[in-house]
């Protein structure tokens, strides 16, 4: 039995934050990875999932594309205030898959939420102000998209 329900959880209890792009999926990814460089964050990560299991299992997946996205001095802070445990999610993650031809879906959710809502942050000032941080600075580059 899992400790949350997830059906009690608002998407805002996760951070999930989404919006479609009318462009083809290589000009999406490519707008997505400029939209997030300019609101602060790295893009240390990045891979397409989607290639690595139609080659492996001959999946026949559409599209998707993973951005592992960073903002090192709040990634700092949050491995400070979670003795190393926020780690573990890293990087943030940023979701780009296309819905249908010309159509991409860009999806994001909290690590900071996620890790507070399962004990891997404390529920205190700080970790309160990392999420916030790191709410403003995704909300900005949704803007932008």
């Amino acid at each position: 039995m899992l400790p949350i329900d997830p059906a009690q959880l608002d998407p805002d209890d996760i951070g999930q934050t989404q919006t479609v792009l009318e462009m083809d999926h290589e000009e999406a990814i490519e707008r997505v990875r400029e939209v997030f460089t300019d609101a602060g964050f790295g893009v240390p990560v990045e891979f397409s999932p989607s290639e690595l299991l139609n080659e492996k299992v001959g999946a026949d997946r559409d599209p998707y594309y993973v951005l592992g996205a960073c903002n090192p001095a709040v990634a700092d802070r949050a491995l400070e205030v979670t003795d190393g445990k926020l780690g573990a999610l890293f990087p943030c993650n940023v979701v780009i898959w296309e819905e249908e031809p010309g159509r991409q879906r860009v999806y994001h959710v909290s690590i900071m939420r996620i890790a507070r809502l399962v004990g891997m942050a404390p529920d205190d000032d700080e970790m309160a102000d990392i999420v916030a941080e790191t709410g403003e600075l995704v909300d900005e580059a949704f803007e932008e998209l």
